[in-house]
């Protein structure tokens, strides 16, 4: 008997008199959590505990209470996971915007850089173009071509009396001459295109010859002799021979003073049709034709009675 009732005593672990121990639900924080809600009901349908309040089924309540406060937990974190994954994907959005509105600046200084370049570099190009045309246009005006009055030969010098085309009564002059000179171009690296205004041969003022020089293309640092023909044909003097002296037959006694005047136009080209320098020679000469001595009716000398102006 003293065997049993130590077994007995032994296998009750509270005594009958001990009071109960309460027992305590913890529901979880999250509201939202069916999980939650149905961890709350598994634990309310439990069944009522033996009398003596076992503890190895009160452990069994914790147990089960941690765990759902551990999954409770788990859907809390997974929801702020859910949101921190959100967040990220709107930093990256932003991220992505600010990077395209970064390319698109950099692509746009790019191009206003490049725009700037191709600008600056045509204007450079022009005004360093322009200072050569310039350097050229100078220097091609150092190499000025020259003029040297030969001679005129007279083959007639005759007046007579006459009528012009309006009725009136007067003296009438015919001339014919050939006018020799030469034109020398002296510039090294280009050619000139030459032309002239027509020769005048004048008496008292009086225009009583004319002459045209055919156009002509001069190379680079060479020359060329040039002939005219300057002539006139019954020519009013309206009183002009009165100081000449005339033999019977119209032949002219004494010196005539004559006046030889023309202009002749050269230009070059150096570069194209960009550096075209141009020279003007305005020549003016004074015959002394005397006809009373026979070996100047030939020809007359012009290379010391001739002024050039440029």
């Amino acid at each position: 008997m003293s065997t049993q009732g130590k077994t007995d005593s032994d296998d009750t672990s509270f005594p009958a008199s001990s009071p109960r121990r309460p027992l305590y639900f913890v529901q979880s924080p999250s509201g939202d959590s069916h999980d939650g809600e149905k961890t709350s009901m598994s634990l309310h349908s439990t069944p009522a505990l033996s009398p003596m309040g076992s503890p190895p089924h009160s452990n069994s309540s914790l147990g089960r209470h941690s765990s759902s406060t551990r999954f409770s937990g788990a859907g809390k974190t997974s929801t702020h996971g859910g949101h921190h994954r959100k967040g990220e994907k709107s930093w990256k959005e932003f991220d992505k915007i600010e990077e395209e509105g970064l390319l698109e600046y950099e692509g746009a200084r790019r191009r206003h850089s490049r725009r700037c370049y191709i600008i600056s570099f045509v204007i450079g190009f022009f005004l360093l173009f322009s200072l050569f045309s310039l350097i050229l246009l100078c220097v091609s005006k150092t190499h000025k071509p020259t003029i040297t009055m030969e001679s005129i030969r007279f083959q007639q010098f005759a007046i007579q009396a006459g009528i012009d085309s309006s009725g009136v009564a007067t003296d009438m002059v015919s001339v014919n001459t050939i006018v020799k000179f030469k034109f020398r171009n002296t510039a090294t690296f280009f050619g000139l295109h030459v032309t002239s205004t027509p020769l005048h041969l004048s008496f008292s003022k009086l225009n009583v010859a004319t002459g045209v020089m055919q156009k002509f293309y001069q190379p680079r640092n060479s020359h060329k002799s040039i002939k005219v023909v300057v002539r006139g044909t019954n020519i009013p003097l309206y009183g002009g021979g009165g100081s000449l002296g005339i033999n019977p037959n119209g032949t002219v006694t004494g010196a005539v003073p004559l006046t030889l005047s023309f202009t002749v136009r050269s230009r070059g080209n150096v570069l194209g049709r960009l550096v075209r320098p141009k020279f003007y020679m305005r020549m003016n000469c004074a015959v002394a034709m005397d006809f009373g001595n026979p070996k100047k009716k030939v020809s007359v000398p012009l290379k010391d009675s001739c002024t050039c102006r440029r």
